[in-house]
């Protein structure tokens, strides 16, 4: 199941993310970048696969609001499906974790970039 234009209303919220990128991904959908780390894949209308820390990941699967990944179960990433408008919604915070915890990291690291101009989400 889906829901109709999720990836637009995803992407549109997600793209428009200060330090965020976007491009075709290597297994289809659309990739989405803070820097050179990879904050989620969308496949069509249906599907969020999002890279979390295992803590983080098993706290989600643990209030049953993600799956483990579809095909990586042992991995930290997770599969969110969408199915409703509700979906969508809860899509996008999580998304908004993801690009959160990866602004944090680079601004404990030095990538080369200033991590402050990324703004506030």
């Amino acid at each position: 199941m889906s829901f109709p234009n999720a990836s637009e209303i995803v992407s549109k919220e997600i793209g428009s993310l200060p330090g965020v990128t976007s491009q075709p991904h290597r297994f289809g959908g659309i990739e989405f970048k803070l820097l050179r780390r990879e904050l989620r894949h969308l496949h069509g209308d249906y599907l969020l696969d999002i890279p979390f820390p295992l803590k983080i990941k098993e706290k989600l699967i643990k209030e049953h609001k993600v799956k483990p990944h579809h095909i990586l179960p042992k991995s930290g990433w997770i599969s969110f499906y969408i199915n409703s408008e509700k979906d969508v919604k809860e899509g996008v915070e999580l998304l908004k974790l993801s690009y959160k915890l990866a602004k944090e990291k680079y601004q404990k690291t030095e990538m080369g970039q200033n991590p402050s101009s990324f703004g506030k989400i």
